[in-house]
C-alpha cells in the first residue's frame, strides 16, 4: 500500500493541481447542461455531429483539453467564452 499524505508538500502540490484540473472540467461539462442543450443542438451550433460532440466532452472527462479553437467554438455554441488566466 502507497502511505501518502497532504501533509508531504511534493503530493499536495500534485494533488492541489489535479484536483483543479478536474474542478475546470466539471465546470466545463456543466455549462452544456446548464444550458440545456443536448449534444445534438450544440453539434448543429458548432457545425460539426452529435459524435464529435460525445468524443469532445468523453476527452474533457478524461482529461485531455481539445485545442483552443475548439474550446472556443464548443464555448461559443453555448453562448459562452473561454477566458485563460495565468495565476
Amino acid at each position: 500500500m502507497l502511505d501518502v499524505s497532504l501533509e508531504d508538500p511534493a503530493f499536495r502540490k500534485e494533488w492541489e493541481e489535479a484536483n483543479a484540473e478536474l474542478v475546470m472540467l466539471d465546470n466545463i461539462l456543466a455549462v452544456r447542461a446548464e444550458a440545456g442543450l443536448t449534444q445534438a443542438e450544440v453539434a448543429l451550433r458548432m457545425g460539426t455531429t452529435q459524435s464529435a460532440v460525445a468524443r469532445l466532452e468523453n476527452n474533457l472527462i478524461r482529461g485531455k483539453l481539445p485545442s483552443g479553437r475548439t474550446l472556443a467554438r464548443y464555448a461559443e455554441a453555448l453562448g459562452k467564452r473561454v477566458r485563460i488566466s495565468f495565476v
